[in-house]
């Protein structure tokens, strides 16, 4: 008979001196692993991938196209667009709304998507950059950012097109002044400020 059976409740348990410290150390994680609560049953766990999420319904306008989804009320709508609708022209930057990539037009106003719970927004149009171009035709801002090379790198050229768009819509193109003020929530780690500001000018007739 071993010192574990012993222990567990022989009726010839061995004198203390023959019971050995790993045997102990042995018993008292196995039965911890036992332990119950009295008046608490135990409960199976939860099955892998499977959180017990709760979904939230909600229909979107997105690019002109009616979608109907069920989503987590956590998700952010820069999350919604790319990792549920492939939309990945948006781009994450910072993901703390400081930096402006994400910006999208949201019934026709521009928000930054990271902090923009897609959940409250039921029914909402959205437009992200995928949706400016009329099929081949480019928007006049997207031209113009090619002819005035306004993008580097092209990480935050979304965003700052969607800003654009929705700043000319707003009237806050008059002047280079008026542009560099009313877009400095959008960053361009490149520095391709002054073909921006070009951009925009000739996009609104202001230049």
């Amino acid at each position: 008979m071993t010192d574990r059976e012993h222990i567990a409740g022989s009726s010839h348990p061995l004198p203390p001196s023959a019971i050995s410290r790993r045997t102990v150390l042995q018993l008292a994680g196995g039965s911890a692993s036992f332990a119950v609560i009295p008046g608490v049953s135990a409960q199976p766990a939860p099955a892998p991938g499977d959180p017990g999420k709760v979904l939230q319904r909600v229909r979107l306008i997105v690019n002109g196209e009616a979608r109907e989804l069920e989503l987590d009320p956590r998700q952010s709508l820069l999350d919604l667009l790319r990792e549920t609708l492939d939309l990945t022209g948006t781009k994450k930057g910072c993901n703390q709304g400081a930096c402006g990539a994400c910006t999208v037009l949201l019934n026709g106003r521009r928000v930054v998507s990271c902090l923009t719970l897609a959940a409250m927004h039921d029914g909402a149009e959205i437009v992200t950059i995928e949706g400016l171009a009329e099929g081949e035709e480019l928007h006049p801002l997207q031209s113009a950012f090619i002819e005035h090379e306004g993008l580097q790198c092209g990480f935050c050229t979304p965003g700052q097109i969607m800003s654009g768009v929705a700043c000319i819509a707003e009237g806050h193109a008059g002047s280079p002044e008026e542009i560099q003020f009313w877009m400095s929530g959008n960053i361009c780690r490149c520095g391709a400020y002054p073909g921006i500001v070009a951009a925009m000018a000739e996009a609104a007739g202001a230049g």
